[in-house]
């Protein structure tokens, strides 16, 4: 029983790294319609910037953070202005096709400049810490972290979405681009400082990922799969859905890997697919199912 319980509760805190990767997704596409295919490799292109300045210089992965979220953050408002702001002009197949050669660009430079081996991140052992509770349940120490890391984001972003005149304007751009612009909204400036939250937001995912498990330049496509089921199952334009379709895919997952470990991931895919069908706006959508 001890063990079971220990199973979903790291499946939680697991949990908060998905959603970590989905928030940033869950942001671009609810304010600029914006399905980034490109997404899981800048989480894994995060992992690898954070790699390099802590094996370089030698710091703390959590103080690498610090130079991480705002160089990723640049990187996404610069992204979005040069590049992405063209292509939602056209069809809606054009940002697909656009960021489908940016996931395919970034892998291959991330191949040139650091070969095809994986890699992890040091980070002096708080990723195998634990945290014990009594009879035998333990919570890890590094998941914790980013839990809690995944709860303050959705609240930062919340309270900016609806506390801030900057957070009204995404959520009149969200709702008609048209009209807000007609209201003086700079529509461009305005997806390049979405964009650049959702990055910083990335960097972060990045570097917590690194961290808990090795890397690759071809492993973004499938975090961008876990982010894209985890703001499907929570429903479209929910924060708080985001968190709890990643706690779903992290419990799933779990429980799977405890039954047999070649069951895994199939299990969160499982889970995922049985959410599509029972809801198909997902657990918490902004609108009711039809």
């Amino acid at each position: 029983m001890v063990d079971w319980i220990n199973t979903v509760l790291q499946g939680l805190l697991l949990g908060g790294l998905y959603a970590l990767f989905a928030t940033g997704l869950s942001l671009s596409f609810g304010i600029m319609r914006l399905v980034n295919i490109a997404h899981g490799d800048m989480i894994v292109l995060a992992a690898y910037l954070a790699y390099a300045v802590v094996t370089h210089f030698g710091i703390n992965p959590f103080v690498a953070l610090l130079l991480i979220v705002p160089a990723m953050a640049a990187w996404g408002y610069v992204l979005q202005r040069v590049v992405l702001s063209r292509s939602l002009t056209g069809s809606i197949l054009t940002p697909l096709m656009v960021t489908l050669g940016l996931s395919i660009i970034t892998q291959n430079v991330l191949v040139s400049v650091f070969s095809a081996d994986s890699r992890a991140i040091p980070a002096g052992g708080v990723e195998t810490a634990a945290v014990p509770l009594g009879g035998g349940v333990t919570l890890g120490l590094y998941p914790l972290i980013v839990m809690a890391t995944a709860i303050g984001v959705i609240v930062g972003l919340q309270l900016l979405l609806g506390r801030t005149e900057l957070g009204r304007a995404f959520r009149a751009t969200s709702d008609d681009q048209e009209t807000a612009q007609l209201m003086g909204i700079d529509n461009r400036l305005l997806y390049g400082l979405a964009m650049a939250i959702a990055m910083g937001i990335v960097g972060l995912a990045g570097v917590y990922l690194g961290i808990r498990a090795n890397f690759d330049p071809s492993a973004g496509p499938s975090h961008l799969i876990y982010a894209f089921e985890a703001v499907v199952i929570g429903g479209l334009g929910s924060l708080w859905g985001t968190l709890a379709g990643g706690m779903i895919l992290g419990v799933s997952q779990s429980i799977g890997f405890r039954l047999d470990p070649g069951w895994g991931i199939l299990a969160s895919h499982l889970a995922f697919l049985a959410v599509l069908v029972l809801k198909p706006n997902g657990l918490f959508p902004r609108t009711r199912d039809r």
